[in-house]
């Protein structure tokens, strides 16, 4: 019987919204499940997937929070198996971190992949090679029946390096052993996010040469055909997370290799609310307070500090058709009587209307992908001129497309080709009008160079 420990994405030092007590919230979920399920459970180790702390150079305080937790699993002989993530992998120019400092003073094993000899025919460009005690480097480490497998952080080359650790990995089983892989990336279908990420059949070629996949990176719990585990980060690093399920794994593998994996998501974490207050409509300041304290009232439950744990920050955000200036909305009252009401830590007070002359998307949700909110925008400005009303939409998927083989580096002319058949005459009945000109065009192809430099940086 192996019993372990997965999480990931702890994010010790993390900072949010400049509150102090922020950075307090990660240092209590990470101590929390240390002494409530690592401890009373008698884990064999604890495996922590990468972005144990949120930044490469970390503070006092922040090393303080870590040993706290550290140090109870070393009094407990529990071995703690570590990789770096993005957030606090080594920079370029260094070959040393603070994970790596951790490592060396004997708190974690963190394992990566060696670098190949170069004299060696064939070589792959790294290998992975055994834990070594006295040098406390080493790729993989064996544990209690099981090899634990450490690996880099890849970004956007992981579907490329996928091959290159398979073969790695074939290299380094040990006959009769569980093999573990710990796995920092994103994984397709499971972002809100249009980057690339590690394919599902990709992560699969690993099928045969890993029982357990430990991923971490993804701030949301989920699980692949009872194989790959994603526990999600500890604590929510921002409101924007507050909906998605979140925790660590606790792992039981029996004789004959079956794995029983229990997601736990009972300790402390901060709680989140965030509530949505049209404004349409709306004369003065006065009827905006109003509906705002009603939605308040309504849907936020106030704070009790005796029985409900921590106090939740709130975001309140204003949006539809404002029919006065913004500046006439008084944003201090409204978010201090909202902070009264809610006992909340913290309350964000957001103005996302829009006065009605300028309104443009309106009224679409806070999760709305970036694809269809920029199809809206275009849509709703081009509906504004009259020869293009009446053929918004269309128009919009044809300004949409220019953009598209613009960025695909099309040539102007074959742009110009397309606008060209799509804007008929009878959408132009005044023929002073001049169809789009290459002017147009440029600024089209100005604007594509600004994206693609945005893609780039």
């Amino acid at each position: 019987m192996i019993k372990f420990l997965h999480m990931s994405d702890v994010h010790l030092g993390c900072r949010r919204y400049n509150l102090e007590e922020r950075t307090k919230d990660f240092f209590r979920s990470w101590y929390d499940v240390i002494q409530n399920h690592a401890l009373p459970n008698e884990v064999d180790f604890v495996l922590i997937a990468g972005d144990f702390f949120d930044r490469r150079n970390i503070d006092p305080q922040t090393m303080n929070h870590a040993l706290a937790g550290l140090q109870l699993l070393r009094d407990k002989r529990i071995p703690v198996v570590a990789i770096e993530g993005n957030h606090d992998r080594r920079d370029a120019v260094s070959d040393y971190s603070w994970m790596r400092s951790f490592s060396q003073a004997g708190f974690f094993i963190l394992l990566e992949p060696a670098r190949a000899e170069e004299t060696e025919e064939n070589a792959l460009p790294w290998q992975m090679v055994p834990w070594d005690e006295e040098s406390r480097t080493g790729s993989y480490v064996d544990i209690k029946g099981a090899r634990i497998f450490g690996t880099h952080w890849y970004g956007t080359s992981a579907n490329a390096a996928m091959p290159m650790l398979a073969e790695s990995l074939r290299a380094a089983r040990g006959e009769g052993l569980f093999h573990i892989l710990l796995l920092h990336t994103d994984v397709e279908g499971q972002l809100n996010r249009p980057i690339p990420a590690l394919s599902v059949e990709k992560l699969k070629e690993l099928r045969t040469l890993v029982d357990y996949v430990a991923l971490g990176h993804t701030h949301k719990k989920f699980e692949i055909d009872n194989w790959a585990f994603n526990p999600g980060s500890l604590e929510a690093c921002s409101i924007d997370e507050y909906r998605e399920e979140r925790g660590l794994y606790l792992v039981e593998v029996d004789d004959e290799r079956a794995v029983k994996a229990t997601f736990i998501k009972d300790y402390v974490q901060r709680p989140f609310d965030r509530v949505t207050v049209d404004v349409s409509g709306a004369v003065d300041q006065a009827e905006v307070y109003e509906r705002l304290m009603e939605k308040v009232r309504n849907e936020l439950t106030p704070h009790d500090p005796e029985s409900d744990g921590p106090a939740p920050i709130v975001e309140i955000n204003l949006r539809g058709h404002l029919g006065f200036k913004n500046s006439l909305l008084d944003m201090r009252k409204m978010r201090e009587e909202a902070l009264a009401h809610t006992g909340a830590l913290h309350v964000m007070l957001k103005n996302q209307s829009v006065p009605v002359e300028y309104a443009v998307a309106a009224g679409l949700d806070a999760d709305t992908s970036r694809a269809h909110r920029e199809r809206r925008i275009v849509e709703d400005l081009i509906a504004r001129d009259n020869r293009y009303r009446d053929r918004a939409r269309e128009m919009a998927e044809l300004v949409l497309e220019a953009k598209r083989r613009a960025l695909g580096d099309e040539p102007p002319e074959a742009i110009l080709e397309l606008i060209e058949q799509k804007v008929e005459p009878r959408a132009r009945p005044d023929e002073s009008e001049p169809a789009p000109s290459h002017a147009a065009l440029g600024a089209l192809e100005r604007n594509a160079e600004t994206e693609r430099s945005e893609v780039r940086g």
